[in-house]
């Protein structure tokens, strides 16, 4: 019984810090509440694209009797704001299994083009809204911000999605059974520390590769914070590992949860790799930050 109630606390645990990651991650759209011909709306503004998928910035307003206008500029450049109208139009929607495209159905709205970067480039924009009451600006103080990527394959992301969430799951559940002095909790040790091996240590450089064209961007090559922070949820895994097989010592298994808890919740790809505008190179996390 009480095994059961602590799967039930991992799960409950784990389920808390990937919805937090969700809602706060750099790269998942940007909800925004806009109101157009005294109707309201709440929009979602991309934030991340894969190269080749010719998206844009898409507004999910069924209202005709509007115009929009997108303003846009390379990330961190010196440039000058460029725009282009959105236009209201029905697109078909792509539809993958296992890497193939089936155009299956369509959807409505205004969509606005945005020039394609090369993996790691970024572009920063803001919008404009023209209703029956006038014109209002969003989001020009605090531009929203797309990233580029390269198409990873789902044979790929998918394992590792599977694999570091489990990781996580267990990880939480081998804490609790530390805590409460579980017989089982070295063994749930044993196997997240294999999870996390297999989905943030050899899948994640994978998908890393395919998305921007580096296996590893943390230390000692550079700062990237997804890959740093994987490396020390690994770190500290190991350490509880291995002060466990001999001897139960509990407190390094709880110490690695907390970590691992920690890491998940910083959201994805924050600080992660961009490209520099000026030199065309790739640079990762920290430096992103100081140059902000």
């Amino acid at each position: 019984m009480k095994s059961v109630l602590y799967w039930l606390l991992a799960i409950v645990i784990t389920l808390v810090a990937v919805i937090y990651q969700r809602k706060t991650g750099p790269t998942y759209d940007k909800k925004l509440s806009v109101e157009v011909n005294n109707t309201p709306y709440e929009v979602k503004l991309v934030r991340s694209i894969e190269i080749g998928s010719n998206n844009g910035v898409k507004l999910s307003i069924d209202d005709k009797n509007i115009e929009a206008r997108l303003f846009y500029k390379k990330f961190l450049s010196d440039d000058s704001y460029q725009s282009v109208d959105f236009v209201y139009k029905k697109k078909p929607v792509d539809s993958y299994l296992m890497n193939k495209v089936f155009k299956i159905t369509e959807e409505k709205g205004w969509f606005a083009p945005v020039p394609e970067q090369p993996a790691a480039g970024k572009i920063q924009y803001y919008l404009e809204i023209t209703d029956s009451n006038g014109t209002k600006t969003y989001m020009e103080k605090t531009p929203v911000v797309i990233r580029f990527k390269g198409a990873v394959p789902s044979s790929v992301l998918a394992p590792h999605i599977f694999f570091m969430f489990f990781a996580m799951l267990l990880g939480n559940l081998a804490g609790i059974m530390a805590v409460f002095r579980h017989r089982r909790y070295t063994f749930y040790t044993t196997i997240t520390l294999i999870t996390l091996l297999i989905g943030g240590m050899i899948l994640g450089p994978i998908v890393q590769l395919y998305a921007f064209g580096e296996a590893w961007a943390g230390v000692p090559f550079a700062w990237d914070l997804t890959d740093n922070k994987t490396l020390v949820a690994f770190i500290f895994w190991i350490l509880a590992f291995v002060m466990n097989r001999k001897k139960e010592r509990p407190v390094y298994t709880i110490v690695a949860s907390i970590v691992m808890l920690i890491v998940y919740s910083i959201p994805h790809s924050m600080y992660g790799s961009q490209l520099d505008p000026e030199t065309g190179k790739i640079i990762q996390g920290w430096i992103q930050l100081l140059i902000i």
